[in-house]
């Protein structure tokens, strides 16, 4: 469960943020305050997941650059 935490967060994320928009829209006695805090949250983490996804690329072209440098040689 980790490593497809670890490995997916993007996609987490994607379905916590959908899923808080349809609690928003179908219990709409829910306070706004709430709802407001939980989106600011989720900015929050939308961070953090765009923090780990750009490390995850940045890792992945240094390793194509070390295979280039390796086949080079």
């Amino acid at each position: 469960m980790i490593t497809f935490i670890r490995t997916h967060p993007a996609r987490i994320y994607a379905v916590a943020v959908a899923a808080l928009a349809l609690v928003a829209h179908y219990i709409p006695e829910l306070p706004s305050a709430l709802i407001l805090a939980l989106a600011a949250a989720m900015l929050g983490i939308g961070e953090a997941v765009q923090r780990t996804e750009d490390g995850k690329t940045a890792a992945a072209g240094e390793a194509d650059e070390h295979q280039d440098q390796s086949e080079a040689v």
